[in-house]
């Protein structure tokens, strides 16, 4: 059974940082890409952080410089550091992996609220 768990979220004043993680099961995690994306209501999940089997990171502009991913195979975990968190940074965050390419894996998600 694949099942992918997040957890560390969390109420964060504006300015501060939080780390998140999610543990995997039932895949072979060392070879996964994995994601973390995030929703509002009423908005699409958005990719904020992937990392490559090699550890190779990739974020968009709106979180660069101030998250970071990062894996630990060993653990089966992936992790995402928040620093410097913004009002906007509000959201659900899901843990995500594309299996064969073909078939999205999410989490529960895990609620980070930053106050302004």
């Amino acid at each position: 059974q694949v099942q992918l768990v997040e957890s560390g979220g969390g109420l964060v004043q504006a300015g501060g940082s939080l780390r998140i993680s999610c543990v995997v099961s039932g895949i072979s995690f060392s070879g996964a890409t994995m994601d973390w994306y995030r929703q509002t209501p009423g908005k699409q999940r958005d990719m904020v952080a992937r990392i490559t089997p090699g550890g190779i990171a990739n974020y968009p502009d709106s979180v660069k410089g101030r998250f970071t991913i990062s894996r630990d195979n060993a653990k089966s975990t992936v992790y995402l550091q928040m620093n410097s968190l913004k009002a906007e940074d509000t959201a659900v965050y899901y843990c995500h992996s594309l299996r064969w390419g073909v078939t999205h894996l999410w989490g529960q998600g895990t609620q980070v609220t930053v106050s302004s």
